[in-house]
């Protein structure tokens, strides 16, 4: 298998495996018009085998959405064949990324209210701000 070197743009690297193609949707990768590389289930030393998407072309991208949905991804932005490497952090808090599964909660009953998000602990807990329903990461 044969993948061509990047120029610009970005690879994400050490995504569990397995989330990629959650990672793809999540962040709107479907929508653009550049060439995007999946690769799923490669060999990985550190975590048996992972996940890693590239992207040629540099966009811009949510890295609370990464963070996210596995705080263990690295961001390598690749700008005129120079990398530099962004390692990611659980987000304080995450709006219209995942839904409540309360179906009480008022994110669910009333139109207009964004499904929100706050980190509860160091684990990756979140909880719901209004209802305090505890969400499932993606």
């Amino acid at each position: 298998m044969k993948i061509d070197e990047i120029e610009n743009g970005y690879v994400l690297d050490h995504i569990s495996a397995g989330m990629g193609m959650k990672v793809y949707y999540a962040l709107g990768l479907d929508k653009l018009s550049c060439q995007v590389a999946i690769i799923q289930n490669a060999k990985s030393v550190k975590l048996g085998t992972k996940d890693i998407i590239k992207i040629n072309e540099l966009i811009d991208l949510d890295f609370d959405v990464l963070g996210f949905i596995d705080s263990g991804i690295t961001v390598n932005r690749i700008e005129n064949s120079v990398a530099s490497k962004k390692k990611l952090n659980m987000p304080q808090r995450i709006k219209g990324i995942a839904k409540c599964s309360n179906p009480r909660c008022i994110t669910n009953v009333e139109d207009n209210v964004p499904y929100e998000f706050v980190l509860t602990d160091n684990k990756g807990t979140y909880r719901c701000l209004y209802c305090e329903t505890k969400v499932n990461r993606l």
